[in-house]
């Protein structure tokens, strides 16, 4: 089951920029890589670095300190890291954007 979250307008990223937001506990990085937008985990699994001080290049997210690399539709780590983030859907509906985010276990049992 997936919660849908309005994602306020200041925090949509300019062309070729990421945003580090929270929501539903949860850091997320919202990147706008040439027009297309996606959002992410926010922590590299490999050291924890942050990866919206990174950047983006050939479709991938670039982590600033080990250069790791993650396919922006899927989360996956280049050929050989062995790791991967979570990527999270987006949809615009009447001009607002929106993140879905699963529920947690806990979140499922309380859900009313």
């Amino acid at each position: 089951m997936i919660n849908w979250y309005r994602i306020e307008d200041h925090l949509i990223p300019a062309e070729n920029a990421i945003n580090k937001i929270k929501l539903a506990g949860k850091n997320i990085c919202l990147i706008n890589h040439e027009n297309n937008y996606f959002a992410t985990s926010s922590k590299c699994p490999h050291a924890g670095a942050d990866l919206s001080e990174g950047w983006c290049a050939s479709g991938k997210l670039i982590c600033p300190y080990h250069r790791h690399a993650f396919d922006l539709k899927n989360g996956r780590g280049a050929i050989g890291q062995g790791n991967y983030i979570s990527v999270y859907p987006l949809e615009k509906r009447g001009g607002e954007w929106f993140i879905g985010i699963k529920l947690t276990f806990i979140q499922k049992l309380f859900k009313k």
